[in-house]
Formats: C-alpha cells, sequence, structure tokens
C-alpha cells in the first residue's frame, strides 16, 4: 500500500520511539491502525454502495430497453419475469419508504 522497505520502518519505530518514548508509543501505534482500519472500512463501505447503486441503475436501463424493444412480441413467461423485476427495481430503489411507513403504521397513537 504505502511501498515501505525494512529500513523505513525500522527507521520511523527508531523515531518513534525517541520522539513518543516506549510509555506512548504501543498506545500510538493503536490509535494509528484502528484509524487505517476505519478508513479501509468506510472506504469498502462506500465501494459496495456505489457498486449497488450501479447495479440497480443497468437493471433499469436493461428494462427501459425491453420496454422500448416491445414486450409484446414476448412469450407470458418472459413478460412475467419483467414484471416481477420492474416490482423488485422499484422495491429496492426507495427501501426507506416501505420502512417508515410500517413504522408509523406500527407505533401507536396516543388520544388525548
Amino acid at each position: 500500500m504505502f511501498d515501505i522497505g525494512f529500513w523505513e520502518l525500522i527507521l520511523i519505530s527508531v523515531l518513534g520511539l525517541i520522539v513518543l518514548g516506549p510509555e506512548r508509543l504501543p498506545v500510538a501505534i493503536r490509535s494509528v491502525v484502528r484509524f487505517i482500519n476505519s478508513a479501509k472500512s468506510m472506504a469498502n463501505n462506500v465501494k459496495d454502495e456505489l457498486d449497488h447503486e450501479l447495479k440497480i441503475h443497468e437493471l433499469q436501463e436493461n428494462l427501459k430497453k425491453a420496454e422500448q424493444l416491445g414486450m409484446k412480441d414476448m412469450s407470458p413467461e418472459l413478460r412475467q419475469s419483467v414484471e416481477e423485476l420492474k416490482e423488485a427495481a422499484q422495491s429496492v430503489q426507495q427501501p426507506y419508504k416501505s420502512s417508515t411507513s410500517t413504522k408509523e403504521s406500527s407505533s401507536p397513537k396516543s388520544q388525548d
């Protein structure tokens, strides 16, 4: 990742030992490792979310192309699967609306 060799690591650790001292060096190393791990996990989350959005966009584009080519010439089984794909794309596109409306309907309303 950083392309750091063995001697560079030795130099950094000696400088860290001199600057921070033996008491604070392990704490500083743990803090740096936690920061790097959290940055990696955030980058992976963003990457996964972008991949998910790109797949949704590709699915919607494919459905639009199928509609433009004409669904009248398709077999009934294929037409049914296209309709199921449309429903799945709409449910994935708006997952928060359904969860919000379910929470609102399940919450008890107080009477004054």
